[in-house]
């Protein structure tokens, strides 16, 4: 792929010199209130493991002309165009955390197992918490050699000292353009951290990617706020939007950087999507809100003809 990178600032200041922020948006909570969350609430039950997930093995390559489009498990969507298979946030790991032993277990399996998962041209990274930057499946998409890494401002020095790559960074309002589509980074209201001392000091995203009769827009994490409306009338309305919906409980703590089921249907009529698919569920309970609440809410809420919940290892093809 050749590739050329350009600017186009069209969105507002979001970098102080050291650190990044949401400009004109709530700051996500700090320490203290994750631990007044920590103290004060309690998750809903849910079952410590769901063996229900009915594993599918994608086609290497489409032919169609609509996108093809398969939830792997909980942000992680592979995205299939015929000039192109995108891996988006992939974590094929056990736990959602940088320890083996401790942090939210997986409660559900993928549902592509790593050795059928097609030939991967572009991962998306959208920022580096650990359910979205899993560093042993980015090491493993890296040896095969086939890949390039798309990640926010910042996240390419930790890929670069993993030896990760080709990674390349963008910043809110900067395009990436490859052989037949064009990857946009966006803004999200979100936050990142890696540690304790390492607070916003790397960028968090979504993107928007054009191909030649289509737009796809991948939110990955972000509260509700401002920028679903901009992004529309930049771009266009997209065929396709990945929209999260879960982790949202209590929300007092999650709205400032966590959409609801509520939230995603508000974005996607803003949005005037086509067609959107529910991420950020059903495999990981990170919130107060069980894992499934998120679904049930949706399909309560949601236009089922035009707002899809997919289970992990369920595709679906776009016209």
């Amino acid at each position: 792929m050749k590739v050329a990178t350009g600017s186009t600032q069209a969105f507002p200041k979001h970098f102080d010199g050291k650190r990044f922020y949401n400009p004109d948006a709530p700051q996500a909570p700090g320490y203290l209130d994750g631990l007044r969350w920590k103290l004060t609430t309690r998750p809903e039950p849910s079952p410590s493991f769901i063996a229900d997930v009915e594993p599918s093995i994608p086609p290497r390559r489409v032919d169609g002309g609509g996108p093809r489009v398969t939830l792997v498990n909980h942000s992680t969507v592979l995205l299939q165009q015929r000039t192109a298979n995108i891996l988006a946030d992939p974590i094929c790991s056990e736990p959602s955390s940088p320890f083996s032993w401790i942090g939210p277990r997986r409660r559900r399996e993928p549902g592509v197992s790593w050795e059928n998962l097609p030939p991967i041209d572009v991962v998306l990274v959208s920022h580096n918490h650990y359910d979205h930057m899993d560093l042993p499946t980015l090491r493993q998409l890296a040896t095969l050699g086939n890949s390039m890494f798309i990640v926010p401002q910042g996240a390419e020095r930790l890929l670069e000292s993993e030896k990760i790559g080709p990674a390349h960074a963008l910043d809110w309002g900067e395009s990436l353009s490859l052989a037949d589509f064009t990857v946009h980074c966006v803004p999200a209201l979100h936050f990142s951290a890696r540690g304790l001392f390492d607070r916003n000091k790397t960028l968090w995203c979504g993107y928007v990617i054009e191909f030649s009769e289509r737009l796809v827009y991948f939110a990955f994490d972000t509260a509700f706020g401002p920028y679903f409306a901009p992004i529309r009338e930049r771009f266009g309305s997209p065929r396709l939007a990945l929209l999260p919906i879960g982790a949202y409980e209590p929300r007092w703590f999650m709205s400032p950087v966590h959409t609801g089921p509520d939230d995603a249907v508000r974005a996607h009529e803003i949005l005037s999507a086509e067609t959107s698919v529910a991420i950020h569920h059903g495999t990981f309970q990170l919130a107060d809100d069980g894992l499934d609440t998120a679904k049930k809410e949706l399909l309560a809420r949601a236009p089922q003809d035009s707002f899809l919940v997919l289970n992990n290892g369920q595709s679906v093809d776009l016209p």
